[in-house]
């Protein structure tokens, strides 16, 4: 059995996957999609530090091959139902000249891609090891087209670079631009979700599922054979990750099909996570949210209650500072946000800069920043509480770091029964800045752990997790429902600090979604930040109408209408589609869709017979065709289009917008123009009236 080839295909026959050793006993794989090379012949293995590694030596000592085939229904999704059908292959490997070590390669063949492992079985010549780096290849078969982030172990908020592979070495240095902390390792190193596209039009997106106590991978590229390696988040002392057996690897994935909406469709990432670990769910729900947030991006008010620095926690006296007049989070503002929320039917109100320690919280490298439940002295916790629950609404609790992990392990679960006993059921956390421990890197596998410690420990106070500046998501929110959403890119709040592409909307989904959901903020009505602070002089790159599909094209079940209510109360006509969006669905559709150009989705609401397309463009208009197959047959419906107005454009006229209203049913084809960086957003109900 030593050397031969195994071949396993996709249950639609459409992917091949061969598995083989080389001379060197290394392991290898390729795969085929309809014939056509989407990996070509690739090595997998992992070199140690501190025992022999697994790299070559091997003999194939057992392979088996099986077929899995369920349905199963997430907690909060895009679809109420997704089918998980693979052929799977599970090789054992051999290594002779190491005591017969064995070594586990499982490979999962889906209809839209690739999942595979390591797997490091309970042996009595394996117990710790120390990963000094993983050496999987993805061997590209051409010079594909790619959207692509610098890799970084600190960051993911980078504007995503077009290019093809070739390219990225020339155009890596304009592509890192500056962040509060970050730590580029290669000239070709990029990160995952990586999408691509090939010359013969595959569409290709490699990235990882269940990411659980390892180091996250990025991937670094040898330009002259097209060959992608994965390269692991480094420790503080330059380790990739420790390893107990039995034990294994994150997924490795690659989804690849010859339609671009087959990607953005795709659950292959969420299908090779475990079921939810949680017997009750019920206290998870989707959450459609205002904030105490955009005015303080934009700089219209302040985190902080004074202008003071120096501030010493359990010493500093507040009541004898001086406010700086510009606070956001006081007791009579935030009430103005849970009359607003009340009023238009939402769900919760977010308050950021609560809490003391916001005066010198960035930049220092504090350890004891924040403790995570002193309020400031014009933010009254029990009253704002009482007030909230008497108009129906929550309030969304507001963890900062400031990198500070130690500190917030410290102090975790004292917050957290803080926020129960105070009526707060969601948290937002944050990591901003270098991290404490020093020398440890926001993706590496202490840090990995932590995020993973905080989601489970707030699943015992029955809190829902809203991660910002954490890792990539990779599909744990199947296991851990209450891991809502992540930012884990360059979200919304880039476009006060100089703003985004405009064909940045359109790459998101087939990359940074490809993991899982992200709170991107959507709904920036008032685009020109100098509204708010005249010394900003940054504006949103899209058309109002664009914000609104962003609610369809941007999948989250936690989603924020972040603009400030008096902006909203000048245009309660649009922000009527906030309004009725729904966060949580049954199912969607790809109408049409080209990553880094345009996508339009349809979604129908979870439950309800309504539906919800989004189409958005990027700095090219373009007519969208927007069908309605999707509608049940010989019925017909009222839509309700908010279109950008013929003179808008994200740059020039963003807050150009019709509205209007027509008759659709499943055979109708809607001609739909789309600004400069625009969109349009269209609700669709029954017609009661035929």
């Amino acid at each position: 059995m030593a050397g031969k080839a195994q071949t396993i295909t996709s249950p639609n026959k459409n992917i091949v996957l061969k598995f083989a050793l080389n001379d060197k006993g290394t392991p290898t794989y390729e795969l085929t999609y309809k014939n056509k090379p989407v990996i070509k012949t690739s090595k997998l293995g992992l070199e140690t530090k501190d025992v022999p590694s697994f790299i070559e030596g091997f003999t194939i000592s057992d392979t088996r091959q099986s077929t899995f085939d369920e349905t199963w229904s997430p907690v909060m999704g895009e679809q109420k139902n997704i089918r998980n059908h693979y052929n799977e292959l599970l090789v054992t490997l051999t290594q002779k000249a190491v005591d017969n070590r064995m070594l586990n390669i499982r490979f999962r063949v889906f209809d839209d891609g690739l999942g595979f492992r390591y797997e490091f079985p309970s042996q009595k010549n394996l117990n710790y090891f120390i990963i000094k780096e993983e050496h999987t290849q993805f061997a590209m078969a051409g010079d594909h087209k790619a959207f692509w982030l610098p890799g970084d172990f600190d960051t993911q908020e980078y504007n995503t670079t077009t290019s093809n592979l070739s390219e990225i070495r020339g155009k890596m240095k304009a592509a890192v631009t500056p962040n509060v902390s970050q730590t580029t390792f290669s000239p070709t190193g990029v990160q995952t979700p990586l999408m691509m596209k090939s010359k013969d039009g595959l569409y290709i997106n490699l990235h990882e599922a269940a990411l659980v106590d390892y180091s996250c991978m990025s991937l670094n590229l040898d330009d002259k054979n097209m060959v992608f390696e994965s390269f692991l988040t480094p420790d503080a002392i330059g380790d990739k990750g420790y390893m107990q057996a039995p034990t294994q690897s994150p997924w490795r994935t690659v989804i690849v099909s010859d339609k671009a909406g087959d990607i953005l469709t795709s659950k292959l990432v969420y299908n090779l996570n475990e079921p939810t670990k949680y017997k009750d769910v019920s206290w998870i729900k989707p959450v459609k949210y205002i904030g105490v947030w955009w005015e303080m991006i934009t700089g219209k008010s302040t985190w902080a209650y004074t202008d003071a620095e120096n501030i010493q926690l359990g010493v500093t006296d507040y009541s004898k500072l001086k406010p700086n007049g510009k606070h956001g989070a006081t007791t009579e503002h935030v009430k103005e946000y849970i009359d607003f929320a009340a009023k238009n039917g939402f769900d919760a109100v977010l308050v950021e800069g609560w809490n003391v320690g916001w005066e010198d919280w960035f930049g220092k490298t504090k350890d004891y920043v924040f403790d995570f439940v002193t309020p400031y002295p014009d933010f009254d916790v029990k009253e704002l509480h009482r007030y909230a629950e008497s108009k129906g609404v929550k309030i969304i609790m507001h963890h900062e770091t400031s990198g500070s992990v130690r500190n917030y392990e410290r102090h975790l679960d004292t917050a957290y029964k803080f926020m129960v006993e105070n009526g707060y059921n969601a948290v937002k956390s944050g990591y901003v800045g270098n991290m404490i421990p020093r020398g440890e890197h926001h993706y590496g596998q202490w840090l990995v752990n932590h995020y993973l410690y905080a989601v489970t420990q707030a699943a015992k106070y029955k809190i829902m997790v809203n991660a910002h500046e954490a890792i990539r998501p990779t599909g744990l929110n199947r296991t851990y429902p209450n891991l809502m959403a992540n930012e884990a890119a360059r979200g919304m709040e880039y476009e006060s600090f100089g703003g985004n592409n405009p064909d940045h909307l359109t790459i998101l989904p087939f990359t940074r979604q490809i993991g899982g959901p992200m709170d991107y903020t959507p709904g920036i009505f008032q685009t020109k930040i100098s509204a708010y602070n005249p010394q900003n002089t940054s504006f949103v790159h899209t058309t109002l109408t664009k914000q609104l599909a962003l609610y369809v094209t941007m999948y989250s079940p936690l989603q924020m209408a972040a603009d400030l209510p008096e902006t909203y109360n000048k245009f309660m006509d649009a922000f009527q589609f906030i309004k009725d969006v729904a966060v949580d669905w049954d199912d969607t559709w790809v109408i049409e869709a080209e990553p880094g150009d345009y996508i339009t989705m349809a979604r129908k609401a979870k439950g309800k017979n309504e539906w919800y397309v989004g189409a958005i463009t990027d700095e090219n208009p373009r007519t969208a065709t927007i069908k309605f197959d999707y509608l049940p047959k010989g019925k017909n419906y009222i839509a309700t289009i908010y279109a950008d107005g013929k003179d808008a454009s994200y740059d020039k006229n963003p807050q150009s917008y019709t509205i209007r209203t027509m008759k659709v049913n499943s055979k109708t084809v809607l001609k739909q123009w789309l600004a400069s960086s625009g969109g349009a957003a269209i609700s669709i109900k029954e017609d009661t009236k035929n």
